[in-house]
């Protein structure tokens, strides 16, 4: 079975972009995805990196290649006008969707990377996350829980962790056979990579 590997947060819009793209290869090849939900903040941290937004210039770049890109796979992106969002409680939500309701959590995935960039909501705000959480079908009550449960922060800090041990400094990031592809701009490569398999 072709394996590729996705790790990405949920406050960066080029997972969000990577994010459908790399389902639509995988369907070409007949490749499985492992989604590996990681703290983009931790990573930066830890590789002395940092978000494109931070520079004003490549801020400024970024907003229009984002919609060349955007164009080019037809993939609708607007950016969250709440940007930039703390996406802790958003990726331990995921996090525990993926351990606790792996039936749900491509549902999920896609409706939270939606209220990103998709069509964006004030996901700073808890009570617009727990809206959002319930609408989906999930209970707050559950949701609470989860947010604060030490295995769910655990795995969300293991996988930040392995993807660091890999040598992710950013995201989306993609492996096929344990070979490192980073950004929506190499995803070609990790076509031809799943092509050879």
């Amino acid at each position: 079975m072709k394996v590729v590997e996705f790790y990405f947060d949920l406050g960066s819009p080029y997972s969000f972009l990577g994010f459908h793209r790399i389902q639509q290869i995988a369907a070409q090849h007949q490749a499985e995805i492992i989604w590996k939900p990681m703290l983009l903040g931790g990573v930066f941290k830890a590789t002395g990196n940092s978000s494109p937004m931070a520079v004003p210039a490549k801020a400024r770049y970024s907003m229009v290649d984002l919609q060349r890109w955007a164009q080019l796979w037809n993939i609708p992106v607007q950016m969250n006008p709440y940007f930039p969002i703390n996406t802790l409680m958003l990726m331990r939500l995921i996090t525990a969707v993926q351990l606790y309701q792996p039936e749900n959590f491509q549902r999920v995935l896609t409706a939270l990377f939606d209220a990103m960039f998709g069509h964006p909501r004030n996901l700073n705000d808890a009570a617009e996350l727990m809206h959002l959480a319930q609408e989906l079908g999930l209970e707050a009550a559950q949701v609470q829980v989860w947010l604060d449960d030490e295995k769910v922060k655990s795995e969300l800090k293991v996988i930040t962790q392995e993807a660091i041990e890999r040598g992710v400094f950013g995201a989306p990031s993609c492996f096929v056979n344990d070979e490192l592809y980073w950004g929506v701009d190499h995803l070609h490569f990790v076509e031809a990579a799943l092509s050879k398999n």
